[in-house]
């Protein structure tokens, strides 16, 4: 980031998303509103914001064309009227060729305050987890994203993620240095208890970067149980701002000395080497 002091307030949404989709929207504005309010202008919602039901047949009959649909517009709007730069969770997109009607991309869009959709990117990570009745294959329905998602703003660099790609701190390390890391999530109640805010600290200590990350919470009508727990980490790994396992919002200012600050104590960054073990040939 810049030597030049910069400071922004973040905020993190929690929801517990219902197979109403025009309910989650209206719960979607309520809490970036009153995050808004509290003084937010970079806001977060979580991944399957607008949709967590029965059959997951219906959220790929949800996908939208990228750039038009009505959960898009939402977004749009909802960051116009806030004035926020606004990252709309995840969206189902329809993806083009013979798996637009079988699947969807599991897409994070950041909309700017005037509601222009400024990047996009598509889970890369699908996530799969077996432990007894507890079954979980997102790449039944979803296809996975092949590209790294970054964006620009007073925030400095944003670096895109969605809940399992935190498990692949490559994604993390691929330049530009992310300053900020939005993880909107889904993380099972199981999954989480045991990794969630572990995995978060660690990426945010890795990149010396503020982490991002709303999630879902609650039980919802499938029976999915997840975890919630919203936080905002600094980039020495402390636990800014946290929520826990109901619908709201947790939110923290980001301060560009703090993150300058870490980076001159520890350059990680400038000491970062990749080495090849002997006899291993890269051609």
């Amino acid at each position: 980031m810049s030597q030049m002091e910069k400071t922004l307030t973040a905020a993190v949404v929690q929801m517990s998303s219902t197979d109403d989709v025009a309910y989650n929207l209206e719960q979607a504005r309520h809490w970036v509103t009153e995050a808004a309010r509290a003084g937010a202008t970079l806001v977060s919602l979580p991944e399957y914001f607008c949709w967590i039901g029965n059959d997951e047949a219906e959220r790929v009959a949800l996908a939208e064309t990228p750039g038009d649909g009505p959960i898009q517009h939402a977004l749009a709007q909802l960051a116009r009227d806030t004035g926020t730069w606004l990252i709309g969770g995840t969206v189902p997109i329809r993806p083009a060729g013979a798996q637009a009607g079988t699947h969807a991309y599991n897409t994070s869009l950041l909309f700017d305050p005037t509601g222009e959709c400024r990047a996009r990117y598509d889970k890369i990570h699908l996530f799969s987890f077996s432990q007894g009745a507890e079954q979980h294959a997102e790449g039944d329905t979803m296809v996975g994203g092949d590209s790294v998602g970054t964006a620009y703003g007073p925030f400095g660099t944003l670096r895109l993620s969605v809940c399992y790609d935190l498990r692949f701190p490559e994604l993390y390390r691929a330049g530009p240095v992310a300053d900020v890391i939005a993880v909107p999530a889904a993380f099972t109640h199981t999954t989480g208890l045991a990794h969630w805010e572990l995995l978060l600290r660690a990426r945010a200590v890795e990149n010396q970067a503020y982490v991002l990350a709303s999630g879902q919470c609650g039980t919802h009508p499938n029976g999915w149980r997840t975890f919630g727990h919203s936080m905002i980490i600094g980039p020495w790994g402390e636990v800014l701002a946290r929520h826990d396992d109901e619908p709201g919002f947790a939110i923290a200012t980001l301060g560009s000395s703090v993150l300058d600050a870490v980076r001159e104590r520890l350059p990680v960054h400038r000491h970062k080497r990749i080495a090849t073990p002997s006899g291993v040939t890269t051609d």
